[in-house]
């Protein structure tokens, strides 16, 4: 959520770094809404005063033997009058509640400026030279081609047992998947500091509220039917939530962690995209980290995340390249993102694999989580980051792409194998 303050006093930056984005954002709505909230404010807080006005002369009188009859009758008055004045009061800020959750993030100044994935930004590709020209003679296939062949993968029983965009990860997928995670988690709590935590798979209202899904992305959420549950899109949720609510002590940040969990999205604006294969499912697998700091080192922060993510595609030996969102093409919390996109040869394109963020306050004062510095009692709002440390299922469907075999086979990335008793090869499943 963006600072009421900063909207007050420069009007005219916020409506063009919103402008930036694409979109149509019209403060209007909120000045109008403030005036009418100073109003409120002012009866209420001017009726409060004269309420503590008449008791403290009741007091006075009546330690005097005088006569209070008459400003007890206008205490009488007075009350019905504050308890509207106070219900205006908090219908004022609830509607401007409401119309400062419908606005996204600004941009950070060095965000580059653009309408739409077209100006996003390349900043450096991994490893350097490559050209992602296959072997001579062999036509590399796509990951659910290549899956099935090995008997990894099944779609069809999937979509009989479940429905569309599920898979059945079977035998050595299933092992892969699980070698994977813990692959990615013994790196970033050994190796980059995190605290690995494994939160609920639920969350509530407000804490999908604190991390902005909601009340705009709603629709891609699955909700509980008899609970006031939702099963979370992203470990991003319960982790950045564990600040709500809190003042957090200067000597305690940085927070660091990282978390697996399964992820569920409807993917409501995917309509006919992406309908075959692991890239977009309802359900999936993502190693998650959160980073919550002083506003001074969030900036940094984005850089260290960005490259724990990068570690991870670069142990596995997977082609990758860097890419700066531009102002269009960020996500609604985001203030600035960096997305890895892997290399996929059955595609012949590049797709994300993890998309790191710096939301800077926004999430924070949503979640009114708050740091204090030492020596001080004032507080202010931290600064929340978040990022994939990766999509476990797309990096299956990078290793299935990357690492197939002209004879069908496929072989297991060094880092790996021993998460896999040493297996360094998987063969075409026989019949």
């Amino acid at each position: 959520m963006l600072d009421p303050k900063q909207i007050r006093e420069r009007p005219q930056w916020v409506e063009e770094r919103l402008a930036s984005r694409g979109g149509r954002y019209d403060l209007k709505e909120f000045h109008a809404l403030e005036a009418l909230k100073r109003k409120a404010q002012a009866e209420t807080e001017a009726l409060q005063a004269r309420r503590n006005e008449i008791s403290r002369e009741v007091g006075r009188l009546k330690a005097n033997r005088g006569d209070a009859s008459g400003l007890l009758a206008e205490m009488g008055e007075l009350g019905p009058r504050l308890k509207e004045a106070e219900g205006a009061l908090r219908l004022q800020e609830e509607a401007l509640l409401e119309v400062l959750t419908r606005l996204p993030n600004l941009p950070a100044g060095d965000v580059p400026v653009g309408p739409d994935e077209s100006a996003n930004v390349v900043m450096h590709s991994w490893p350097a030279g490559f050209s992602g020209v296959p072997p001579e003679g062999f036509l590399p296939l796509n990951h659910w081609d290549v899956g099935e062949r090995l008997g990894v993968l099944d779609f069809n029983l999937a979509a009989e047992t479940v429905g569309a965009r599920f898979t059945f990860f079977r035998g050595a997928g299933a092992r892969l998947i699980r070698a994977l995670t813990s692959f990615m988690l013994d790196l970033h709590t050994t190796e980059h500091g995190y605290e690995e935590i494994l939160p609920p798979f639920l969350a509530n209202r407000e804490s999908l509220f604190g991390t902005g899904q909601l009340p705009k992305f709603e629709e891609d959420l699955f909700c509980l039917r008899d609970d006031p549950y939702y099963l979370i899109p992203t470990a991003e949720v319960p982790l950045t939530n564990l600040v709500r609510g809190r003042i957090v002590e200067e000597a305690e940040l940085p927070l660091k962690w990282t978390a697996w969990t399964a992820c569920f999205r409807r993917e409501a604006g995917a309509a006919g995209k992406d309908t075959r294969g692991l890239i977009r499912q309802h359900q999936f697998d993502k190693v998650e980290l959160v980073w919550i700091t002083r506003p001074e080192e969030s900036m940094a922060a984005l850089e260290s995340l960005t490259l724990h993510a990068e570690e991870v595609l670069k142990r596995l030996e997977l082609p990758f390249r860097r890419v700066a969102l531009c102002t269009g093409d960020l996500g609604f919390s985001a203030a600035k993102t960096y997305d890895l996109e892997v290399w996929l040869p059955g595609q012949g394109r590049y797709r994300e694999i993890s998309s790191c963020s710096n939301t800077l306050d926004f999430q924070a004062r949503r979640m009114k989580a708050r740091l204090r510095r030492a020596g001080t009692k004032a507080v202010e709002p931290v600064h929340t980051l978040n990022g994939s440390g990766v999509a476990v299922g797309r990096a299956l469907v990078a290793l299935l792409e990357n690492f197939q075999q002209p004879d069908g086979s496929l072989v297991i990335p060094d880092v790996l194998r021993p998460y896999l008793g040493g297996l360094s090869r998987l063969l075409p499943a026989s019949g």
